[in-house]
């Protein structure tokens, strides 16, 4: 459905540290900065960046907004949480672990980065 997510930032040094962590913890790679100065991703087929915006204006993060991520299991969700809040990003909504949603349980984790984004790291159970 999308080929990319991308985020603004105004510490593009701080994002990378934040983004390496996470994203390290759950068997990526650390990003790259291509010739523009973002900050890229690429995992498991799907792509994420990381840029100053690019019409000169400060990064603000959306309010009501999540960015969802896969995870293969609880336990995996829990290392993403844990390396996003030693790594400069907070801790968000109720603590990681198992929620009954009407399509199933999940296992849920959320993180702020540096710029204020959200991120939700799920664990479909049963899958």
């Amino acid at each position: 459905m999308f080929t990319h997510v991308m985020v603004g930032s105004n510490d593009l040094a701080a994002s990378k540290k934040f983004y390496d962590a996470i994203f390290t913890a759950i068997g990526g790679n650390p990003g790259f900065e291509d010739p523009a100065g973002r900050i890229i991703y690429s995992h498991g087929g799907s792509n994420f960046m990381v840029t100053k915006p690019i019409d000169g204006q400060p990064a603000t993060h959306a309010n009501g907004s999540t960015i969802g991520m896969a995870m293969e299991s609880g336990e995996q969700a829990k290392a993403w949480h844990d390396a996003g809040c030693a790594n400069g990003g907070t801790s968000c909504e109720d603590p990681p672990g198992v929620r009954e949603l009407a399509f199933g349980n999940v296992y849920l984790a959320y993180l702020r980065d540096p710029a204020g984004n959200k991120l939700g790291g799920m664990h479909v159970m049963g899958q």
